[in-house]
């Protein structure tokens, strides 16, 4: 599948700007750009400079000047894409970019498809599949957590692990394989206590990163946040002031909120997603009975449930409330908070401490007890800190592994079950053949991460939704 053509893109967002970069890779990218360009001074052409050096001057269509520029040149190979690559760096206007691209087609070059720079290096083997999709992961990230956790993967720390798994696994499968050329001779050179250790580690290091990938989805989209409570308790008044916007409709008649509501913002250096739900009591009414399922379905969804309650309710009731929560959904693993709110209504103010020590034994990851005041906005600083606390990223560390690729996923949970196999093999004194199997069973699913074992279709899926010009 190798495609040596000209491909070019403009690599900066549509529309205008200060500057803009166009992009150009593909053999023979440097000698068509040295068509439309002209330096200032009286040099050397594109073609005759030095790697990774900077001209000034002019793109020209025909006489005519279209606009000064700064010409980037990379050659082949130590380049993005492993190839001759060219950036041409202009003024921002829509015209002026489509002008030069334009000129870039008219001389040979094509419209890059989405993703076909990054294809490309891939291809070129200036990365794996994964360090690939890291670079669309890095160029979405939303917010301080997912760009050190798209740039870690981009720098290889995922691909390192893997690699580093498979080398050892092929060097035992090597020594089966040997085996089964002198199957006749009843020899083994394949140590099996050996194979035993290595395969739990590979058990052991698989099963701790996969079940990273609950963390990496959160932190890739969003961190979860349902805020439950029964009807009235203020649940529509918080989300509309932690967005800073009317985005919940308030009123006075129990089971306004019917459905759940969905935004997000930044807190500190996460996105976290909050979910404003229906309130939860008994009704007959079919449209509100709906509402309330489609709550516990979110608290199902949610890393973080904050259970908001009128603060002058009692404390038997507010540990009614929450039993018939966890009986009603499940919350196990959960952070739960429990938020009193309309605290401006109440003097003296009630004794926290005393409240959270009663709720204790109700759910084990019940982490605090606060008062607020959503309507005078009393509190909400405090609410914050605790949100970013139970986050638990505040220590993610350059070097920690963590997925947040369902494909990954899939593949690192297959790869696991045919280590486990070998293990049963292992175990049951499977002969050498069988264990190849399942072993080989492993290198494809390994492969199939870093792109050493892919298909068209695989890339094509890949690809597609990065954006063009990268």
């Amino acid at each position: 599948m190798t495609d040596e053509s000209i491909i070019a893109a403009i690599a900066t967002p549509a529309g205008q700007g200060a500057i803009a970069v166009i992009r150009v890779s593909g053999r023979g990218s440097i000698s068509l750009a040295d068509e439309l360009f002209r330096p200032r001074s009286l040099e050397k052409s594109l073609s005759e400079s030095t790697a990774y050096s900077l001209r000034y001057g002019e793109i020209y269509s025909g006489n005519e000047v279209i606009d000064e520029v700064l010409v980037s040149i990379f050659k082949a190979p130590r380049s993005y894409t492993g190839e001759d690559l060219v950036e041409i760096s202009c003024h921002g206007s829509v015209i002026i970019q489509k002008s030069i691209l334009n000129l870039l087609i008219q001389k040979g070059a094509r419209l890059a498809k989405p993703g076909e720079f990054t294809l490309r290096a891939f291809i070129n083997g200036k990365m794996d599949l994964s360090q690939a999709e890291a670079v669309a992961d890095l160029i979405g990230s939303s917010s301080e957590a997912s760009r050190k956790v798209a740039i870690q993967q981009m720098r290889g720390g995922f691909s390192l692990q893997i690699k580093s798994l498979r080398e050892k696994l092929l060097n035992f499968v090597s020594l089966i394989e040997l085996e089964l050329d002198f199957s006749e001779e009843d020899v083994e050179f394949a140590d099996r206590t050996q194979l035993k250790l290595l395969v739990e580690e590979i058990v052991e290091s698989l099963e701790k990163t996969a079940s990273s990938f609950e963390l990496g989805n959160a932190i890739k989209n969003g961190i979860p946040v349902a805020i439950i409570g029964k009807p009235n308790v203020g649940k529509s008044t918080l989300l509309n002031v932690l967005l800073n916007e009317e985005k919940a409709i308030v009123s006075e008649i129990p089971g306004t909120t019917r459905d759940s509501i969905e935004d997000s913002i930044h807190i500190g250096d996460l996105l976290f997603r909050f979910i404003d739900t229906a309130g939860i009591r008994q009704t007959n009414e079919v449209i509100e009975s709906m509402g309330i399922e489609r709550t516990y379905e979110k608290v199902r969804n949610a890393s973080i449930v904050l259970y908001m309650a009128d603060a002058s309710e009692s404390s038997d009731d507010l540990l009614k409330g929450l039993t018939d929560l966890t009986q009603g959904t499940d919350i196990e693993g959960k952070v739960l908070v429990v938020v009193l709110n309309k605290l401006d209504l109440l003097n003296p103010k009630p004794d926290f401490l005393i409240i959270r020590n009663k709720l204790a034994g109700i759910h084990s990851a019940c982490l605090d007890v606060i008062g607020i005041s959503a309507r005078e906005k009393e509190g909400i600083e405090s609410l914050l800190q605790i949100l970013i606390q139970s986050g638990n990223f505040k220590n993610l560390s350059a070097e920690d592994v963590i997925i947040t690729n369902a494909r990954h996923f899939e593949a690192l949970d297959k790869s696991r079950q045919a280590a486990k196999r070998v293990l049963e093999g292992l175990d049951s004194n499977l002969p050498g053949d069988l264990l190849a199997m399942d072993i080989r069973e492993i290198l494809n699913y390994f492969g199939e991460i870093t792109g050493h074992v892919t298909t068209d279709e695989i890339l094509g899926n890949i690809f597609k939704n990065f954006c063009i010009g990268k």
